[in-house]
């Protein structure tokens, strides 16, 4: 007889972020703290398990603000394509999706090939995989 199964623990992927964004971040936090505490207890911990790097040092390839970034839903097959913006850029017409929703905090700090779960409003788990990462700056934000 063979000793029972353990449930399988989905293991986070690494998260890693510059020096000069954490700061940014748990300043979002804590402002999110008094309207969303669930979301604001998910950024800090997101925080809490980060890598930080400088700002020299953050690869190109990781998922940062003011950085385009394509995404694969694995259940589905389909790929999405956002930029992360801090909350007062956030435009969804344009793509633009702010750090401090569920998928920009999932998003954050991730790296390509990254495969993480992430739960919708409505309770599903899907997987999503990190397919491309493209830097640009934040004046072209502005701009368009």
């Amino acid at each position: 007889m063979s000793a029972p199964s353990k449930p399988r623990r989905t293991r986070r992927p690494k998260i890693v972020l510059s020096s000069n964004r954490l700061a940014e971040l748990e300043a979002l936090a804590e402002g999110l703290m008094r309207r969303n505490t669930d979301l604001a207890e998910l950024l800090v911990e997101e925080l809490g398990r980060a890598r930080i790097v400088s700002q020299s040092r953050l690869r190109p390839d990781v998922v940062d603000i003011g950085r385009e970034v394509t995404y694969r839903d694995e259940l589905t097959g389909q790929d999405h394509t956002i930029t992360l913006v801090i909350p007062q850029d956030a435009d969804i017409s344009k793509g633009w999706i702010s750090v401090i929703t569920p998928i920009g905090i999932a998003l954050i700090g991730l790296a390509e090939d990254a495969v993480f779960h992430w739960e919708t409003r409505d309770g599903h788990r899907r997987e999503l995989k990190v397919l491309k990462v493209a830097t640009f700056e934040r004046e072209a934000l502005q701009d368009a």
